[in-house]
């Protein structure tokens, strides 16, 4: 991961951020998000969730997906697609001219109409920019038609992180990797978009956009490719 940030030109804004020692996160089972990479086994039937992020002239970037290794148990690969989903709905929800809450009530109705889900409490998206965290931060839950109107020019990462089990989580002693608290496996997906000055949304992190998963929720992207 790191090479090719480097041959992209860019510079990853994941190492050394508040201390974090890696270029990505990795994350396996019950780990849900934050995971250090090391010498770790990933066998048949894991689920890994891989978070990275980079910076490229002076604007960063922030994407996540979650994956099935081999033979997948047919729960896990329903998890996965449920999360994946969600965060399609709470970008397709952040348009031009909603509301901020908008975008975690698309994900919490999606992900309880699918199943018993947990959904993360503690963590959730960001705007983003010059900086990978910005304000404002966006729920994964919570009622529609709430906080601050979603206008042109804001960008915001959106990243549902589910459980099958418990929403409750805990961090491991390593002051990062974020673990389910009832062992359960989880998934965490996310992408970066932006509201172009058209009013219509771009993903900045999907190659096409976004155009393909947007436009069969009824949402045309910007047309900057």
């Amino acid at each position: 991961a790191a090479a090719v940030i480097k041959r992209s030109g860019a510079t990853s804004n994941f190492l050394n951020y508040h201390g974090f020692p890696a270029t990505i996160c990795v994350s396996i089972n019950d780990e849900i998000v934050h995971g250090i990479p090391g010498p770790k086994t990933i066998n048949d039937g894991d689920v890994v969730s891989v978070d990275c992020g980079a910076i490229i002239d002076g604007w960063h970037g922030d994407a996540a997906f979650t994956v099935g290794i081999g033979t997948v148990n047919a729960e896990d690969q329903k998890m996965m697609d449920v999360c994946e989903e969600s965060m399609w709905r709470g970008i397709a929800a952040g348009k031009n001219g909603a509301k901020l809450s908008d975008i975690g009530y698309a994900i919490e109705q999606y992900t309880i109409s699918q199943g018993k889900y947990g959904i993360l409490r503690e963590y959730g998206g960001h705007g983003i920019g010059t900086e990978m965290h910005q304000e404002p931060h966006v729920l994964n839950f919570g009622k529609a038609g709430q906080g601050p109107e979603i206008v042109p020019g804001l960008a915001l990462a959106i990243e549902p992180m589910i459980t099958r089990g418990s929403e409750r989580m805990k961090v491991l002693k390593d002051d990062w990797t974020v673990v389910s608290t009832d062992g359960s496996r989880g998934a965490h997906f996310e992408h970066s978009y932006a509201i172009c000055p058209d009013g219509k949304p771009f993903v900045l992190t999907a190659i096409d956009g976004g155009r393909e998963q947007l436009a069969r929720l009824g949402v045309e992207i910007s047309d900057l490719l």
